[in-house]
């Protein structure tokens, strides 16, 4: 129950931070967005790494941490751009498949690959494929689907950097240490220079977005850290919900709509992202 509870919490937050992500683009740069984002949360994680400690780390420790650092910044800025130029039913299955990324990293690496995660590997290049060539029958502002969907593949590529490293991290260090780079690299590589530089920007209405889009994010990986404590399987396939849930939240309130095709293809990447989860999980 532990799992379920926390799982679908997790699913909830990263889904209000892609919403929160995609709306405030609108309104201010992507790299501000991100900026504000990481600003909210490193003060949103210095209770977390304050409880947590900061034990000596070894070299290959800080490489990962600067690894994943860069990577999930990196991906959140590319994010971002997408949502300018695409809908978000699109543009979040496709991020959603960070684990596929990852999956195909370890592999690479030396890890052996079960043929089952082959299998859902095809799956969620198949539902890629569809949701890139599909007609769009209801386009709109500024909507570029094509080149959403690259970004969002460049994006999951990114944040599938991210996850691996922080896979070789998160068993050895502390939660609000292993959180830290995101944040601290956003402040400094963004947020201090486009500060330095009066390029900083923020509005009104993007205000609230970026608060609540940094506060989001930590909360999320705070659940999400308890659910695989109770049962790694569940909390996989309930976190990777994300997609689907910011989908019709983004089809409800902003009107987002899709032709069947879309709707096919991002069918597919969900049930392949599912069916990655599981298998990975109970490996």
């Amino acid at each position: 129950m532990v799992a379920i509870i926390f799982g679908l919490l997790t699913a909830t937050f990263f889904a209000t931070s892609t919403l929160c992500n995609s709306r405030a683009v609108k309104h201010i740069s992507s790299w501000s967005v991100v900026a504000w984002a990481m600003t909210v949360g490193i003060v949103a994680n210095i209770p977390i790494l304050i409880i947590g400690g900061i034990p000596h780390l070894t070299g290959s420790q800080v490489s990962w941490l600067v690894v994943c650092g860069l990577a999930n910044v990196g991906g959140l800025v590319l994010a971002a751009y997408s949502f300018r130029v695409g809908k978000v039913g699109v543009v979040s299955p496709i991020i959603a498949t960070e684990g596929a990324i990852a999956a195909v990293l370890a592999f690479a690496f030396g890890q052996p690959l079960v043929p089952l995660v082959i299998v859902t590997l095809a799956v969620i290049v198949i539902g890629v494929v569809l949701a890139g060539v599909a007609p769009d029958p209801a386009p709109i502002a500024h909507e570029r689907p094509h080149l959403a969907v690259l970004l969002a593949l460049a994006c999951a590529a990114t944040f599938g950097l991210s996850l691996y490293a922080t896979g070789h991290l998160s068993g050895e260090l502390p939660l609000g240490l292993v959180m830290l780079p995101p944040r601290l690299t956003g402040v400094v590589l963004l947020a201090i220079p486009l500060a330095a530089t009066r390029r900083l920007q923020l509005t009104r209405r993007a205000a609230p977005l970026v608060v609540t889009m940094g506060i989001a994010e930590v909360i999320g990986y705070i659940c999400l850290t308890i659910a695989q404590r109770d049962d790694i399987a569940v909390a996989s396939v309930l976190v990777s919900q994300f997609a689907p849930i910011a989908a019709v939240v983004a089809f409800v309130l902003f009107k987002e709509r899709m032709g069947r095709l879309q709707i096919v293809g991002l069918v597919v990447i969900i049930l392949g992202v599912v069916g990655l989860s599981i298998v990975q999980a109970t490996a």
